[in-house]
């Protein structure tokens, strides 16, 4: 290995996308004096840095090593033959659009997809409507018996969990799974026990909540005691004061669910909920929940109405990797009583939540949600843990009619049509080693084949993606093409290490370079996985793509240009490529919505969603880089976008009707926290052309009247 040769092919490359070593460095994750060693033949890039290196580089890995391309691999491809490759472009300079009324192709609905994962923020504190952490007590006890989240009152106070198996004379804990669980998992299934021996008060609490004043909450709790016992539930504020305050009385015997509406007097982020009694007894608390009142099965309205702003057409449930710690039977039992599920890899999918979901989305949510933004359902089994006959009830309690054993169970619980679920994925990233089950392509294929064998029987017509960590020859030689014949769509995963953090001079100057970069290395993805597959009849699912780490900080309009030009590359590539399915993971406090206590907003990368949606379905007037235009009912819509830093882009559009509306999206900096303002634009007009001129790092949405022939 010449070190020295491999160095200076790093920094040929790196020269040829205009980046400099820091940029080079952030967008691999390492510094640049990592790089500066590289460069001078000191040190080499481990191999998975090497991987995302031959990604930006457009080369393979073997080029990186033998410090020479053996096969030039630079072209940016685009859905007109006649486009020229995109290659260290100037994004500043002019750009002429000639809009064509003839074409027959249309942008498929299905490229406008999101996940909805129980993952990190997005149900927790985000669309879920519950107020409480913790609310099922799962986890071991802390330090003085109380779950986590919970303090103990009262200084006589004796906390203690009851599990399965211990303390039977109080009977078992209320939460429990559904028939077929079989996932090794520990500590999901405890019940929170308060013993007083004295009369003085005991009981348990929970602070920093958030409440809106003259708000009505449903407090709800499964609960029974030794001895009958009265309990006073308050809610107060962060100065002590009471808010409001009623009393329930546990009895003895099974579990019992008692249901009550508290008040907040104002607003206050530092609210507490207190459960206590003042009698010698045991009370068990199998489950707590306070919830705004006004709710859409248990999810936020606010967050339901900025999820419609976006536009989404197909909605992928319930992961992502925590499909494989799903079990869709679990949601068959109410709401409270279901299981916390503890996550596989703890920091993967709840870290916000001290490993473990609760369970607060069931099937029949899903579809609800889905019907009410106007999005297609997109479910993942979990070929795990759940057998093929356990994935076929699956498919017919969503498909079956009431003559069917699990259709007649969906109209008893209240929903008599099927649900017509057409989309269904086959696992999740299967062969990566965060992930469970076969780590191998051919007996994957295997495993899933039963699976969707028995998921066929049911509903012939579904559309079945298969999973792997594509691109990737073996897996779509092993597992995608011998899958063929029964799943004809193949899922493609991949974030862009792209980091928005321009907020230095050499920064900002390679700015350009990272975006242009960043839609390099997904077309990269698609047309390999597409080589890899050959002439096998298997469509691309895009189905997870988003900027690295977009959950771990705050938005930005960096990365709302990212997205935009994402979803540009994605318009003109998908019919080449053969991309049936997109899906940006995912909206809800990871990239497009943020979830506050007290409200949701959009993000940089939200508001484009908004203006790109107008695109769904549209039939095609124009697209080339930067250009997206379309025509739907009388209406052009052209969404532009100048990628440039610190410099104007001027376009002429060709071809034109009567101007209805211009809106321009632009910020002075797109640092994270920023987001764009909205303003009108400026556009010259003359005759059947229009003249715009757009701001640095802005995008602009022109919407007109379809010409006249």
């Amino acid at each position: 290995m010449d070190m020295q040769k491999i160095g200076a092919f790093i920094q040929k490359e790196r020269k040829q996308l205009k980046m400099s070593q820091s940029a080079l460095g952030e967008y691999l994750m390492v510094t640049d004096k990592a790089v500066s060693k590289w460069e001078r033949g000191l040190a080499c890039p481990d191999i998975d840095i090497l991987k995302h290196m031959a990604l930006l580089f457009h080369c393979s890995i073997s080029d990186i090593v033998n410090g020479s391309r053996t096969v030039l691999n630079s072209q940016c491809f685009n859905a007109s033959a006649t486009d020229e490759a995109i290659s260290d472009a100037d994004w500043a300079s002019d750009v002429e659009v000639i809009l064509d009324y003839t074409s027959t192709q249309s942008i498929s609905p299905l490229l406008y997809g999101d996940n909805l994962e129980h993952t990190r923020g997005c149900i927790y504190s985000g669309l879920s409507a519950e107020l409480l952490r913790n609310r099922k007590f799962a986890g071991k006890p802390g330090r003085y018996g109380c779950a986590h989240e919970w303090y103990a009152i009262g200084e006589q106070t004796f906390c203690s969990f009851g599990t399965q198996g211990e303390y039977l004379s109080f009977g078992m804990p209320y939460t429990r799974h559904a028939e077929g669980y079989r996932m090794h998992r520990s500590h999901e299934r405890n019940a929170q026990y308060v013993t007083s021996y004295t009369n003085q008060t005991a009981g348990i609490g929970q602070k920093d909540l958030y409440v809106h004043g003259g708000t009505d909450y449903e407090f709800c709790i499964a609960v029974h005691a030794t001895v009958e016992t009265v309990l006073t539930v308050r809610l107060i504020g962060g100065d002590r004061s009471v808010y409001d305050s009623k009393t329930l009385v546990a009895s003895t015997g099974d579990w019992q669910e008692q249901t009550l509406i508290l008040t907040a007097s104002r607003d206050d982020a530092e609210a507490r909920l207190e459960i206590t009694f003042d009698t010698p007894s045991t009370v068990m608390i199998g489950a707590v929940s306070l919830m705004l009142k006004e709710n859409f099965r248990g999810m936020r309205l606010d967050v339901i109405e900025q999820i419609k702003a976006l536009g989404i057409r197909l909605l992928r449930w319930p992961g992502g990797n925590f499909a494989g710690e799903y079990h869709w039977k679990d949601g068959l039992l109410p709401r409270h009583m279901r299981s916390p599920l503890q996550s596989y890899l703890w920091l993967e999918t709840q870290p916000h939540s001290d490993g473990y979901d609760f369970h607060e989305m069931n099937t029949d949510d899903f579809i609800a949600l889905c019907r009410e933004i106007g999005a297609e359902p997109f479910i993942t089994i979990n070929p795990t843990w759940n057998t093929p006959v356990e994935s076929a009830e699956w498919v017919e309690y969503c498909n079956g009619d009431e003559t069917t054993p699990y259709g007649k169970l969906r109209a008893e619980r209240g929903h008599p049509e099927p649900y017509h679920v057409q989309f269904w994925s086959l696992g999740n990233e299967a062969g990566y080693g965060h992930m469970e089950g076969a780590n191998t392509a051919d007996v994957y294929a295997k495993v899933v084949r039963k699976h969707a064998e028995e998921m066929l029987k049911v509903t012939p017509e579904l559309t079945l993606c298969s999973s792997g960590p594509y691109p990737n020859q073996e897996w779509a030689n092993y597992s995608a093409k011998a899958l063929a014949d029964i799943s004809g769509v193949v899922s493609l995963h991949h974030y862009t290490r792209f980091p928005p953090f321009m907020n230095g001079a050499h920064r900002k100057e390679d700015y350009i370079a990272l975006v242009d970069a960043a839609n390099k290395e997904n077309v990269d993805c698609m047309r390999v996985l597409r080589e890899q597959l050959g002439d096998a009849p298997v469509s691309i699912s895009f189905d997870e793509w988003n900027a690295w780490y977009a959950w771990y900080r705050p938005g930005s309009v960096a990365e709302g240009i990212f997205a935009a030009a994402f979803q540009n590359m994605l318009f003109q590539n998908a019919t080449q490529f053969g991309v049936m399915i997109a899906c940006h993971f995912e909206s809800v406090n990871e990239g497009a919505i943020k979830v506050y206590p007290d409200r949701a907003e959009l993000s940089p990368v939200g508001q484009v969603f908004s203006l790109m949606k107008h695109h769904a379905g549209a039939m095609i007037c124009a697209l080339q880089p930067d250009v997206t235009a379309t025509q739907k009912d009388g209406v052009v819509t052209c969404t532009l976008v100048n990628r440039s830093y610190d410099q104007t882009k001027r376009f002429m559009l060709n071809g034109c009707g009567a101007l209805l509306s211009a809106e321009l999206y632009h910020a002075d900096e797109v640092v994270p926290g920023t987001v764009f303002a909205i303003s009108e634009l400026e556009v010259n007009t003359k005759e059947n052309a229009m003249e715009i001129v757009l701001p640095a790092h802005s995008i602009a949405q022109i919407r007109m009247q379809l010409a006249e022939k």
